[in-house]
């Protein structure tokens, strides 16, 4: 198993160690709004176990994926609404 990984959050690199969730990556990029809610209120996330969906993101196209719930792998690109 490597021992870290680098994906892209917002179009910049990060590396992080194997087995961080796609959320820890997103925050150590230093990104602290994940998302807008439909009245235009930053969101972030909130339960850290996929209840409040606060933490989606676009993964590799794919919208709405709970950024709480998966791990990070090489080449995945995530975007936040930021």
């Amino acid at each position: 198993m490597a021992e870290s990984v680098t994906l892209t959050v917002n179009g910049v690199p990060v590396r992080v160690p194997a087995g961080t969730t796609i959320a820890a990556a997103v925050t150590a990029a230093g990104v602290t709004r994940f998302r807008r809610s439909v009245s235009g209120e930053p969101r972030a996330p909130l339960c850290g176990m996929g209840i409040c969906y606060e933490c989606r993101v676009t993964l590799d196209g794919l919208p709405h994926s709970r950024s709480c719930l998966l791990l990070c792998a090489d080449h995945q690109e995530v975007r936040t609404d930021e």
